[in-house]
Parts: structure tokens; sequence; C-alpha cells
């Protein structure tokens, strides 16, 4: 792959969006007063991005998927770590696999 100034330009105004329109949101939280409800809406929104993504997969998906959702799901439950889930989910799927 050839890396043309264009390429790079646009790749370089991505990046510069992304963090202007993070940076913007976090500043904008930190002037204005959120509602409790909105707060919570915000702490939870995380996994419900990774439900959307993961729960139409494990729909069209087959055992060895399903398992390793129910192995996220119980090392979700137990934990409360969403990280340690995604990969004890990613491992399991690998194993259960075979590869």
């Amino acid at each position: 792959m050839h890396l043309t100034p264009a390429v790079v330009a646009v790749i370089l105004g991505m990046s510069a969006v992304t963090y202007i329109t993070k940076a913007g949101g976090l500043w904008l939280l930190s002037r204005i007063e959120v509602p409790e409800y909105a707060e919570a809406g915000l702490a939870v929104l995380p996994g419900a991005i990774i439900v959307s993504i993961v729960g139409p997969e494990l729909a069209r998906a087959g055992p060895p998927e399903w398992g390793a959702g129910a192995v996220a799901l119980l090392v979700a439950w137990r934990t409360e770590n969403v990280l340690l889930a995604l990969v004890s989910g990613v491992a399991a799927v690998l194993l259960f696999r075979g590869v």
C-alpha cells in the first residue's frame, strides 16, 4: 500500500476531528451540570455499544461462538470488567474453534 499525500492528509484530518470532538465533549461536560440520569446513561454506554455489535454476530454464529459468548457473559458478570470479558471471549472462541 502506498501512502500518497492525499491519504496522509485524510488520516490526519480524521484524527484531528476525532480528537476535537472528544476533547470538546469532555470540555463541555466539565462546564455544565449533568443530570444524574444522563450520567447513568453515559456510564452504561460502552457496554451497550459492545452488545449492539456482538449481538447480531452471535445470532448468526454457531456453537463455538455461543460458548465463547457464554464465557464472556460469565466473566463480565463475575468481574464487572468489560475488557477482561472481551479478552476471555476472544480466547474462548479461539479455543472452541480449535485454532
